[in-house]
């Protein structure tokens, strides 16, 4: 009979570590001894680090884009123009404020790992049994464990009494939370325990072998510790700001040097005045040029998702979590808890039938019924025992045997029958039994529960039980047999069936998974249960039951590359410790995905810290929470799917804010570097600030628009995207030069203010055109760029429309009849119509134009365009892969055709073969009558 077993994670002690482990049970350490490891091994505590808050507040202030704003508000003090210091300096103080207070709110994972330590333990020092402070403890320490303890530091299991009696019996220890196993497991002498399991039968002495650091807890606070990576979206954010600051510096000095030695404002200026003129202009170009908005609305559209995804039931600690978990593309679960409900469930048993025998399993042919098996199976269950195995029985038989669900007390008693003599389990025997009496006969007969080998044997051998139980082992279920008396002198068992017990799969896990499958995540299934038990799981969660062994992870055999295949093309793995789960999406991540990681457990909290998004399940420990970036509070995977869903319209918000920003500040700045170069024209600075500020305050609403939801995890694409923003932004200037041209050439607008008084007021009419032109333009491109198709296949919302068009309203009535104090000269309605109108045409002319582009836009024109050595390496590596695949598919195609003829070939021999026999009857039948 084939049986499952437990393997247990093999933990090494260094010789010299093992010389300090021979302690005398009841003898314990001396407190000189105590001291003295105390100095070498240090205190049973996981060492702390935390961050200053001051240095946390001010690292917010780093970054290529927060860099030029300190520059441009330093420079704006320097020449006294305060409101342009005002504002860059509120900006900067919003954004670190926004950053630090959002991401206070996590606690620290190694505070919550310290806390999952017991604080006092019994322990033997100086001939004593006594309680003493846990980080007090020591390799070589004797402590007693005993039922409901949680165990304060690796130990060795002693096989001893807590008060010296040798014992044979084990400890039933918990370290679900440890190692993701969804049952207990029984450990004897020679057995490692490891701290913070919990005892859950039984009680014995223990040397402490490892503490602290040391530890396999402490191992995985370990590598939280060491898991400070820079953040998917920190690193998109910072590329975009590197691209924008390298542009505005480079377009920026490029005009100073014009402006002081090319074609200077005032050429009567000593060189002192040039250079600080000059310098003012270029600082206010470059205050409007620079996205201050960039930083701000992006953490706003974040904390708006945040909060509606609040709603949801999912709460987000890390906001740039949202993002991520928009572009995750391959979702790690753990089972146990997770996927599954993390409680023993009664599953399909075998069943015998009534009558059988050693040699007939037919008997009278009528099975036992299911209510039958459980409610024998009843009869010999502990009242009130808390074993797992236990409680999944006696519930089971509660919910679905009519007998125990009628009954008005919820005890023992079971209506028309009495238990006259229960026997417990214990190891030797393997079994429970109980002596019942059926009050309607006054028949006497006995009941037994146990292990399936041991109630074969006692019903003298079943070969068809046999094959059950060994069915059950290979899908990885948990079997107990039961059997019954059926003489008078109750001796004669007899086979009622085969209980099977499986940890279950939550009701919503299979759905959540094809829901996640339909958005482009694939899901894969990390366990520390056994490999059998992952691939019935998987099978009943509607995923393939390729499951690989953990160890294969660190198979020195094989390389990297190989190994990374192995992970993306497996759906899970099995028997994992927390280094296997970092190991796991360490592999992943190198390949290029996001990684999203959930679990509940101790042992889940490295690799939740280590993946892109770490998802913490409801009713996950501290630890799993704190390392986390996002928190489920509804039981399972459900709340996932809403999740990305509102993080991918939250993704798109920010995308198409980041092409609007980009392509507009490509338009700004080529359009007056050209201006300013070539005609010495530009705009009072007043009306740039009424650019910038307008513009980026309105599009904060962009945080509530309707989004268009991928179906596939959203990238940034940075090639397309910086490519997009350049053609967009060079359109946009070409479009206001020819607005720039008609009003000059055209309508004869000059564009030197000191000509005489009728040309101020020509120039300042110009100078108010092109203000409503660079206002309204751009702007209204976001219509375009807030979806990847058309602008009219997803409507925005009306609050979106009403502060984008609000703006521009404004900006056309305040040029129309002119606003002195912003330096706006009235131009008319007939200008402020049409430029608007003409605005409103050129964004849909544009909005073809990236429509096109990103159509045809394919990785292979992003090598081209951007050509490194990886994309180079990546692109040849998917060409070789995908020539493989077609070859692959080539060949399948002909094996299938093979298969068809040659299926042909078997039914029209078949056929024949029965049209032969058919003739040959009618033959016979034909010699039979003519004989007659």
């Amino acid at each position: 009979m084939e049986e499952a077993v437990h393997v247990e994670v093999a933990d090494d002690i260094p010789p010299e570590l093992e010389a300090l482990l021979h302690t005398e049970p009841l003898s314990g350490l001396t407190d000189s001894q105590v001291q003295e490891r105390t100095a070498q091994f240090g205190l049973n505590e996981i060492p702390e680090s935390k961050t200053n808050p001051l240095l946390k507040f001010l690292s917010y202030f780093t970054g290529p884009i927060s860099y030029l704003l300190e520059i441009a508000c330093i420079l704006s003090g320097v020449f006294q123009d305060w409101i342009d210091f005002g504002i860059l300096l509120a900006v900067l103080i919003i954004n670190a404020c926004i950053g630090f207070f959002e991401e206070a709110r996590a606690e620290s994972a190694l505070d919550a790992l310290k806390n999952t330590l017991a604080l006092k333990s019994r322990c033997w020092r100086n001939g004593k049994l006594v309680e003493v402070d846990s980080n007090t403890l020591v390799p070589g320490d004797i402590i007693a464990l005993r039922l409901g303890d949680i165990i304060p530091a690796d130990c060795r299991l002693l096989g001893v009494g807590v008060t010296g009696e040798i014992t044979e019996g084990t400890l039933q220890i918990d370290q679900a939370a440890l190692t993701g196993e969804s049952l207990p497991v029984n450990k004897g002498k020679g057995a490692t325990a490891y701290s913070s399991a919990i005892v859950k039968q039984g009680q014995m002495l223990a040397v402490v072998t490892k503490t602290g650091i040391n530890t396999f807890i402490g191992r995985a606070a370990n590598l939280i510790s060491i898991t400070t990576e820079e953040g998917h979206f920190q690193k998109i954010i910072n590329a975009i700001g590197n691209f924008l600051v390298a542009i505005t510096c480079a377009m920026a000095l490029a005009l100073f040097f014009v402006r002081v030695w090319a074609v200077p404002e005032h050429p009567n200026d000593s060189l002192g005045d040039k250079v600080r003129h000059a310098l003012l202009e270029v600082l206010v170009l470059t205050v409007a040029a620079i996205p201050v908005g960039l930083p701000t609305i992006m953490s706003v559209t974040m904390a708006v998702g945040a909060s509606q995804l609040a709603k949801k039931q999912v709460i987000v600690k890390r906001l740039t979590a949202i993002e991520e978990l928009a572009s995750v593309s391959i979702l790690c679960s753990d089972k146990t808890g997770t996927l599954t409900m993390n409680q023993l469930s009664f599953d399909v048993p075998y069943l015998s039938n009534r009558g059988n025998t050693t040699d007939n399993f037919e008997g009278t042919g009528v099975r036992y019924t299911e209510q039958d098996l459980l409610l024998t199976s009843f009869f010999a269950s502990e009242p009130g025992a808390q074993d797992a195995i236990e409680s999944a029985i006696r519930g089971a038989a509660q919910e679905r045997v009519t007998v125990l669900k009628e009954r008005v007390e919820q005890d023992h008693h079971i209506p028309g029958y009495k238990v006259n003599n229960f026997i417990p389990f214990n190891p030797t025997s393997k079994y429970t039994e109980a002596t019942v009496t059926d009050l309607s006969t006054n028949k006497q007969f006995r009941c037994i529960k146990g292990a399936p080998q041991v109630i074969v044997r006692m019903v003298g051998g079943h070969d068809e039980a046999t094959k059950a139980v060994n069915d059950f082992a290979l899908r990885g279920l948990r079997a107990l047999g039961v059997a019954i008396t059926v003489d008078d002198a109750m001796t004669k068992f007899e086979m009622v069936g085969m209980i099977s017990l499986l940890d279950p799969p939550r009701p919503d896990s299979a759905f959540t998974i094809e829901e996640c499958r339909k958005l482009g995540i694939s899901v894969k299934m990390i366990t520390g249960d056994q490999q059998i038990i992952g691939k019935e799981v998987a099978h009943r969660l509607g995923m393939h039951r390729t499951i690989l062994d953990a160890s294969k992870l660190i198979d020195d055999s094989i390389d990297e590359e190989a190994l990374i295949d192995r992970c993306v093309k497996c759906d899970g793995f099995a028997q994992v410790i927390p280094e296997h789960k970092y190991k796991v999406v360490e592999l992943l991540q190198k390949r290029g995905y996001l990684v999203g990681m959930t679990g509940d457990g101790v042992n889940d909290a490295p690799a939740l810290k280590k993946a892109n998004v770490g998802i913490a399940v409801e009713g996950c420990t501290d630890a799993a929470r704190s390392a986390a970036d996002i928190v489920l509070l509804a039981a399972g995977l459900s709340t996932i799917v809403d999740g990305v869903k509102t993080s991918r319209a939250i993704f798109q918000r920010m995308r198409s804010y980041a092409l609007y920003r980009i392509a507009s500040t490509i338009h700004f700045l080529l359009f007056f570097f050209i201006s300013i170069c070539a005609f010495g024209f530009s705009l009072p600075p007043i009306l740039i600030i009424m650019i910038a500020v307008l513009n980026d305050a309105a599009t904060l609403v962009i945080s509530v628009d309707n989004a268009q939801i991928s179906q596939r995890p959203d990238k940034w694409r940075l090639g397309q995207l910086l490519t997009l923003s350049g053609i967009l932004g060079i359109l946009l200037m070409i479009i206001s030069f020819a607005h720039f041209f008609v009003a000059k050439d055209g309508f004869g607008l000059t564009t030197l203010p000191e000509k005489d008084n009728e040309g101020v007021k020509d120039a300042g009419k110009l100078q108010t055109i092109m203000y409503l032109q660079i206002s309204s333009c751009p702007h209204f491109v976001i219509f375009s760029t807030r979806l990847p198709g058309h602008f009219y296949e997803n409507i925005p919302s009306w609050t979106f429309i009403l502060a984008v068009a609000g703006t521009q309203v404004f900006a056309m009535f305040m040029s129309i009849y002119g606003v002195k104090v912003f330096e706006a000269t009235a131009i008319g309605w007939g200008w402020g119509i049409s430029v608007l109108a003409i605005s409103t045409v050129m964004f849909m002319l544009l909005d073809v134009v990236k429509v096109v582009i990103i159509r045809s836009w394919s990785f292979e024109l992003t090598v081209k365009l951007y050509p490194t050595k990886s994309r180079k390496a990546l692109l040849e590596d998917r060409v070789a892969k995908r020539v493989v695949k077609e070859r692959a598919l080539a060949n399948i195609a002909k094996c299938r055709k093979v298969l068809y003829m040659t299926m042909g070939v078997v039914a029209f021999k078949r056929t024949y073969e029965q049209a032969a026999k058919r003739r040959l009857a009618v033959s016979s039948t034909t010699a039979t009558v003519n004989f007659n």
